[in-house]
């Protein structure tokens, strides 16, 4: 895989970690659950990319939380990085965003919705930052090569693809894992986005629900299936976050689920 900045690559073979919150809710959080991370990920020989939003522009209704402020939230980011040495990754939601958000993080991130939107792909290329772009729920594996081509034909080689489900019916997410390998044949590393694939969205509440008892289960058949990476939306208290609460893992179960994913991979490699 290419390098990434701050990014510590191990001889441990061990897949890598894009783990974090899913919006900055605020300073002491966020620098809580790195600590966590980056404490955990060191002993465990995983390399980590703390992930977090700085703006949430996708949300069921008006009155949801959408963030602290777009710069008060990348500054935290740019702490985080500062603070424990780790990369940082964070979506974009339109062309401008890209240069502004590139000041202060190390991986920029197209949300799935807008995995097609050339302008917006482009202009993240134009940055020279990693470019990890989710797969939308309503194509297929193979097709990503066309979001994968015009990041490159833009003169940038540095591509991480990540799924996260496939839409089934109006309110529920289903995991087919032969995207991992149809996603692979393009050369980009992929990422399996083990909780964002386990919501049930368009609920009638105006609140996206989860299956957060099957966070385990994605996340060792993706790993078995060969998967470069994971993400993992995690947080002490996913009762009362602000986003995502329903199909995040709690930050205390992370370490146990991660020892069993690194036998997975000693198994299958």
């Amino acid at each position: 895989m290419f390098e990434i900045p701050k990014l510590k690559y191990t001889e441990s073979g061990n897949f890598f970690l894009m783990a974090g919150p899913c919006a900055i809710e605020g300073e002491e959080m966020a620098l809580q659950i790195a600590e966590r991370l980056k404490e955990l990920t060191d002993r465990l020989q995983i390399p980590l990319i703390f992930k977090g939003s700085y703006r949430k522009a996708n949300r069921s209704r008006l009155d949801s939380f959408t963030g602290i402020g777009d710069e008060k939230a990348l500054r935290i980011l740019q702490k985080v990085s500062q603070t424990f040495d780790v990369p940082t990754v964070t979506d974009i939601h339109e062309s401008h965003e890209a240069a502004m958000a590139a000041e202060y993080v190390d991986v920029l991130q197209i949300p799935a919705f807008l995995c097609r939107q050339t302008d917006l792909l482009v202009a993240a290329a134009n940055t020279g930052k990693v470019v990890n772009i989710k797969k939308g729920q309503f194509l297929s594996g193979e097709a990503m090569r066309f979001a994968v081509d015009k990041v490159r034909e833009s003169g940038n080689e540095k591509v991480i693809l990540t799924d996260r489900g496939n839409s089934f019916g109006y309110s529920d997410l289903v995991v087919d894992f032969r995207n991992i390998p149809e996603m692979q044949a393009t050369g980009a590393p992929v990422v399996m986005d083990v909780t964002h694939s386990l919501q049930q969205p368009n609920q009638s509440s105006g609140v996206t629900g989860g299956k957060p008892a099957l966070i385990e289960t994605i996340a060792k058949a993706a790993i078995a299936v060969g998967a470069d990476g994971l993400f993992i939306e995690t947080h002490p208290q996913p009762g009362i976050a602000k986003s995502d609460g329903a199909n995040m893992l709690p930050l205390d179960q992370l370490e146990g689920l991660l020892q069993k994913l690194i036998r997975i991979r000693e198994a299958v490699r």
